[in-house]
């Protein structure tokens, strides 16, 4: 005897159910595990990041760490007439003044040319006369404060850092979004997580839409 097609429709209507139990159960297991590993991951990211958001917020706070030396020198008249020896000129630098930060402008004119150094909380600018070799370098430390934000900012930290960043956003991206499906599967909790996230978002936009300039 056949079936009728309600009867069919019935049957595939069970088969289907444990199955979609099933993937619901991998989904919310997953989404566990990425929230739970990517947390721990970027646990000292996500500290750093915080407080260095505070430190950057109140720079006023390290204004005094700054600090300002000179010095000067002198290079071989060979290497500044005529077309300038460059390496050779930031080599000297570098060896001579303990400069460990990279090269942020060479700059050559007529009489004199000048060369910057910049890293996270650092600088270091040289003028040299091309006539005689003689230069003068000012070097600023801003303290440890400074380098902090520099490195939040991602300002003269090279490419290996800017790297780190990416995948920090990355990270906190997926913690986020792990969250977000973790929320889903706890029906107690959904609706007051979902209103929590959309007064959270509120609040920001109306911060930004009141007082921000």
């Amino acid at each position: 005897m056949s079936k009728s097609p309600q009867q069919t429709w019935n049957t595939e209507k069970l088969r289907a159910e444990p199955a979609r139990g099933a993937w619901r159960r991998r989904t919310a297991t997953a989404a566990r595990w990425l929230h739970i590993y990517g947390s721990m991951v970027s646990l000292s990211l996500l500290l750093f990041f915080s407080v260095t958001g505070l430190t950057l917020n109140h720079a006023d706070w390290f204004a005094d760490a700054e600090r300002t030396a000179q010095f000067r020198g002198q290079v071989p008249t060979a290497w500044t007439k005529g077309e300038l020896a460059k390496l050779e000129i930031v080599e000297h630098l570098r060896g001579n003044h303990g400069i460990k930060t990279g090269l942020s402008e060479f700059r050559a004119e007529e009489g004199q040319a000048a060369v910057s150094f910049k890293g996270p909380g650092y600088t270091a600018d040289v003028v040299m006369d091309r006539a005689t070799g003689r230069y003068e370098v000012t070097e600023t430390r801003m303290g440890l404060a400074a380098v902090l934000n520099d490195l939040h900012k991602g300002r003269d930290t090279g490419p290996a850092w800017s790297l780190l960043l990416d995948v920090s956003a990355g990270l906190m991206v997926l913690v986020s979004a792990s969250g977000l499906v973790l929320l889903w599967y706890l029906q107690r909790n959904r609706v007051a997580g979902l209103w929590t996230l959309v007064g959270g978002t509120l609040a920001c936009y109306l911060v930004y839409a009141i007082w921000v300039p």
